[in-house]
């Protein structure tokens, strides 16, 4: 308690000085993987896939990521453990910013697509069992977590397999695919302003005080129609695009107007996936910060519930966006274009199924691995193509960097618990 009333002030600012770097390497590093599958199809150039990217990445970290920053808060380890001793608690937290935005920092600068929810949570299980004691890690989330991020690489690469299947029932291997395209298309943006709309009117307006009541009783219910009539608008302007789009196309390439049509989606589902990432990166970045301003702001009492402050979830969205714009060009082609050749129609494909996973996820709470979720997602499109599709030497380096990225930010993080333990005393 004398730590905290004596260095509170400087213990809060060097948690957001961390909170902000670390929010920094979600951008760099996770944030370009997000935005690959655009970049790689060609259906966006990199300056406009970041600016995208800035506008709803932040959108969705300030709107709708409250729910997983409450996870990596106060879900991982038992705060009622250190209720004597709170400045183990901040000691951690600051120690697990600086570690996985350390490894982050050196990922990005070597472009390895690495997963930051792997170097956060390690981070966090390092210096707590190590640290202080193997009894403050609550294991049963940690299991749980682990096993979203087997989970999430599934399910997304099975939606994308299912999503890229149906492209090619309903408009690829048809006697007219463009036609066909113009007609289906507007379904698929349907979707997407739907899938937005439903998170962020269930978990992600209460963050910032705005409460909608159609009076249709649940909070579920009144959100349907809402969402429904968001899909129908963002669906009318995509039909309203893709109807100035000619059927040109040259002899022998009869997918060409196609591609083009699918181009005009990709900018729609880059919008969802920015948003689905935001909701759920950004709380690898503020977790760690908004439980250290909530013990230090209530003078060392460590509450197993705390409020989110605005100003949280705009440091993170900061962060995330700073972090794309300065470093993100460094390992945005890896997902996009070296696990499998990417075309417009197969990009959507990925990247609407990694959207909806991560979206599900962020909903329900559970901080899964977007760049778990995405490579998965690419891998289902490519198995929709065959096994020949894939470059699984590629795909063996990403699967490698993910291993080392847990002990990474476990070993980090405790050095930098006992440095700060040894100099606050």
């Amino acid at each position: 308690m004398q730590i905290i009333a004596e260095h509170g002030h400087l213990l809060l600012i060097l948690a957001c000085g961390f909170g902000f770097f670390m929010a920094w390497g979600v951008g760099a590093n996770d944030v370009a993987n997000a935005m690959g599958t655009s970049v790689g199809s060609r259906a966006l150039t990199v300056k406009q896939a970041i600016c995208i990217a800035i506008i709803f990445e932040f959108a969705g970290a300030y709107l709708a990521g409250g729910e997983v920053t409450g996870t990596i808060r106060k879900g991982i380890v038992d705060p009622t453990i250190m209720a004597d001793s709170p400045e183990l608690l901040v000691y951690g937290m600051l120690s697990a910013l600086l570690a996985a935005g350390t490894w982050l920092m050196v990922a990005s600068m070597m472009g390895w697509p690495v997963s930051t929810t792997h170097s956060i949570v390690g981070a966090i299980v390092g210096f707590a069992a190590v640290g202080i004691s193997p009894d403050v890690v609550n294991w049963s989330k940690v299991g749980s977590i682990a096993a979203s991020w087997v989970v999430s690489p599934l399910l997304a690469g099975t939606i994308s397999y299912m999503l890229f299947n149906s492209v090619q029932k309903l408009i690829l291997d048809t006697d007219n695919p463009f036609e066909r395209a113009k007609r289906f298309i507007p379904l698929y943006m349907w979707a997407v302003g739907f899938m937005i709309s439903m998170v962020t009117l269930l978990k992600g307006l209460k963050h910032v005080g705005v409460e909608i009541d159609l009076g249709l009783g649940s909070k579920f219910a009144n959100a349907l129609p809402i969402s429904f009539a968001v899909g129908v608008v963002v669906a009318i302007l995509g039909a309203a695009l893709v109807s100035r789009i000619k059927d040109e196309h040259k002899p022998g390439h009869r997918f060409d107007s196609v591609e083009r049509v699918f181009a005009i989606l990709m900018v729609f589902t880059a919008c969802a996936m920015a948003f689905a990432h935001g909701s759920n990166d950004v709380a690898n970045a503020v977790g760690p910060l908004a439980a250290i301003a909530s013990t230090i702001e209530s003078g060392g009492q460590i509450a197993e519930k705390a409020s989110l402050p605005w100003w949280i979830l705009l440091l993170g969205g900061s962060g995330i966006v700073v972090g794309l714009a300065t470093y993100g060009f460094r390992v945005m082609a890896t997902v996009g274009r070296k696990i499998t050749e990417l075309t417009p129609s197969r990009g959507f494909a990925a990247e609407l199924g990694a959207a909806a996973t991560v979206v599900v996820a962020s909903a329900s709470g559970l901080p899964i691995s977007t760049t778990h979720t995405l490579v998965g997602a690419v891998l289902g499109v490519g198995l929709a193509r065959g096994i020949a599709a894939l470059n699984l030497r590629v795909i063996s380096m990403i699967f490698a960097s993910w291993l080392i990225t847990l002990p990474a930010g476990a070993g980090l993080s405790i050095v930098f618990f006992f440095c700060f333990k040894a100099y606050f005393g």
